[in-house]
């Protein structure tokens, strides 16, 4: 029989009534012990009795979630910034079906100069320690790779590894064409490489003007002294960075770090951007979208990614959003994890405010520019579906290749389409065994047979379409 039929009515409010006056987290749960839903509450009470006195102002998922509780849990803390933590933790670990979740990412690629005699510039991703000196975060390895090229060409650093550093006696390539310096074999002096690490790092933070003032003095010694190849040099080391600094888009005075968060929603479908300034130089955006948000969570999904994507990180000096939230408990929060103050700001002023509304558009954007891609996706879907002739409708498909290098080392793969995009966590990969080299049909046969036996078994569910790259030898097989 039905569980289900059998579970006895549970009178939320009545439980939630017994709960006491005192900040803490809560825990809604369902059938067979799921973990449902965790929240924090200032007043553990009136916060859990607000999910069932007036349902009809709750959103749908939630409405959704309250008709599956059979049990509440509960557990007092001393102060709502340390329930804050709670939940972070408890909703990173039970992952509750219906909790706002953001996936976890990578961490964020960071420039990174080493403490060395000739420091080394590299990318670097992790945790970061004090040992050597970190620029960033930046929001994508493209922006690492194109700023250490920049700073390559204009003050040539090096970028080998330690040990090639110590072992060379010749200069390298990037020395021949000018982007390194040549320290491994003391092509320049340490103290003329020092600066050039300093006028690097007074970049990084984002001081070009206080770099290009520093260079441009430099020069005008040179030419006086008639060292006219040395001030061309640095010529066009000025003309380089002031072609940078006449492209950046944000910039601001003072060197403060600050994050510009905006949430946004656009026919159901919710949208965070994270706009990333570093002493007043734009280092790039980041949009993310939450799992279980609607058009009603756009402040438990500011709130969210605020927990979320700070935890373990950096944090800057301060953090710009667009939704009211309670500044006050974040800003404890944040003092707690993090050891220092973070300004949390909610009604910028001068530049500040064009840098949010400039996030603002740009979350707007992503999200039309997603739901229209969705829709292309659709009437793609569709029309495969027409040109088949399949009935019902077209949601997973599955895709098979198979690769091997002149007969050897023979591997297929499984690559997996559903619920409007590619789902990367359930890609397979297949090393195919007891065949004659080179036999595609027979590995093909192989893995579809393996792929499939094991969905029987009950390790996931079967597609509405399986794709197999080939002709009809693979099909037949």
């Amino acid at each position: 029989m039905n569980s289900k039929l059998n579970q006895p009515h549970f009178d939320g409010l009545s439980e939630a009534k017994r709960l006491p006056d005192l900040p803490g987290v809560y825990r809604m749960l369902g059938v067979d012990e799921a973990v449902l839903y965790v929240g924090k509450a200032v007043n553990l009470k009136k916060r859990v009795m607000s999910y069932f006195r007036k349902s009809e102002t709750l959103s749908p998922r939630i409405q959704l979630m309250v008709k599956q509780i059979t049990r509440i849990e509960s557990t007092v803390t001393r102060s709502e910034s340390e329930a804050l933590v709670l939940e972070n933790s408890l909703i990173k670990s039970l992952k509750p079906k219906y909790n706002i979740l953001f996936r976890d990412d990578k961490s964020y690629p960071y420039i990174v100069l080493t403490k060395h005699a000739y420091p080394k510039l590299s990318s670097y991703r992790g945790s970061i320690t004090t040992k050597d000196r970190f620029f960033g975060p930046f929001t994508n390895t493209y922006a690492v790779r194109d700023s250490i090229h920049l700073l390559q060409k204009v003050f040539r650093l090096r970028t080998c590894e330690d040990t090639v550093f110590a072992n060379r006696s010749r200069p390298c390539l990037l020395y021949q064409i000018e982007r390194c310096s040549g320290p491994c074999v003391n092509r320049i002096a340490e103290e003329e490489y020092g600066k050039d690490v300093t006028n690097a790092s007074l970049f990084l933070q984002g001081k070009e003007n206080e770099v290009i003032q520093s260079l441009e003095k430099a020069m005008l010694n040179c030419s006086t002294n008639m060292e006219f190849e040395k001030a061309a040099v640095l010529r066009d080391r000025i003309r380089s960075l002031t072609k940078v600094r006449e492209t950046q888009f944000v910039t601001g005075s003072g060197d403060r770090n600050v994050d510009i968060v905006t949430v946004a929603s656009i026919d159901g479908l919710v949208g965070i951007n994270l706009t990333v300034v570093r002493g007043g130089s734009h280092r790039g955006d980041k949009v993310f979208y939450p799992k279980n948000a609607s058009h009603k969570d756009e402040v438990y999904a500011l709130e969210a990614f605020l927990t979320h994507h700070y935890q373990g990180g950096s944090v800057p000096d301060e953090i710009v959003i667009n939704k009211k939230i309670d500044k006050a408990v974040f800003v404890k929060y944040f003092e707690q994890a993090f050891k220092r103050k973070v300004r949390i700001n909610d009604n910028p002023i001068s530049e500040r405010r064009m840098w949010l509304k400039m996030s603002e558009r740009n979350i707007e954007l992503s999200i039309q520019q997603r739901l229209l891609t969705k829709e292309t996706q659709e009437d793609r879907l569709a029309a495969l579906q027409i040109a088949l002739g399949l009935e019902g409708q077209l949601e997973r498909i599955e895709c098979f290749d198979v690769s091997h290098t002149m007969g050897e080392a023979t591997v297929a793969s499984c690559v997996v389409y559903d619920r409007g995009e590619m789902q990367h966590g359930e890609y397979r990969r297949f090393n195919i065994e007891g065949i004659t080299p080179g036999d595609d049909y027979a590995a093909m046969n192989q893995v579809v047979s393996r792929r499939y036996q094991r969905i029987i078994s009950g390790e996931g569910k079967l597609p509405d379409l399986i794709l197999i790259d080939g002709g009809k030898g693979q099909l037949s097989s």
